[in-house]
């Protein structure tokens, strides 16, 4: 089966600390993982390597076998990796909910009535079509969550990355992102400290601690 992912023996520091080291790990073709592990052991910062956020100290990246060397390469691979960052309050560019998520493909030139179309599409398929023309501002957190995923997925991504999507959610809005998470069909990394929320996605869970990666199942 063909990989989305491979990681090998990548090390990241923050001032000469180093947070994780030799990490090494592979992730097929729709394949769901997640990762747990306490607060500071790095999960976010190996998302956002995965992301091409961050450059790692050491170790190297392959997506859909192509070696990452710099942070500019990930650029070709944009459109197929989408990022959901645990907060999501900086991460909308317009204020309703419908140009928010036109808004990728309108920024690719496709045509307006499209875009609009394709997002629209998009909210009646993850069940918010009725919070088309909302602030988004004015919506709960679970709400803008699933908004910002809405605009990662008009894109088409073949991997999706998500850090904490459930934090602070009400139980609701928890079941919602499951069922939204469980219909993808993606290769997928999902970095959680909720063990209900990870056993109702992926039976495969590592553990990030003593800044190393370790299969727990």
């Amino acid at each position: 089966m063909s990989c989305s992912i491979n990681v090998k023996n990548v090390s990241y520091e923050v001032n000469e600390k180093t947070i994780f080291e030799n990490i090494t790990l592979n992730v097929s073709h729709e394949e769901k993982i997640a990762i747990i592990g306490s607060n500071g052991s790095g999960k976010s910062s190996f998302l956002k390597i995965l992301a091409g956020l961050i450059k790692p100290k050491e170790g190297e990246v392959f997506l859909f076998h192509d070696k990452m060397n710099s942070l500019k390469e990930f650029k070709k691979y944009r459109s197929d990796i989408g990022y959901l960052p645990q907060d999501v309050s900086d991460f909308f560019l317009c204020p309703t909910v419908i140009e928010d998520v036109m808004f990728n493909l309108r920024a690719k030139g496709v045509k307006k009535d499209e875009a609009y179309e394709k997002a629209l599409n998009t909210l009646t398929e993850l069940g918010i079509e009725h919070l088309e023309e909302r602030n988004i501002y004015d919506l709960s957190g679970g709400e803008q969550k699933i908004v910002a995923l809405a605009g990662i997925l008009i894109t088409k991504p073949k991997i999706l990355l998500l850090d904490e999507p459930t934090n602070a959610l009400d139980e609701d809005a928890e079941k919602k992102i499951v069922e939204i998470l469980n219909s993808i069909k993606k290769s997928m990394i999902i970095v959680s400290h909720h063990k209900s929320f990870i056993e109702s996605l992926t039976p495969t869970i590592y553990k990030l601690d003593n800044k190393s990666l370790q299969k727990v199942n």
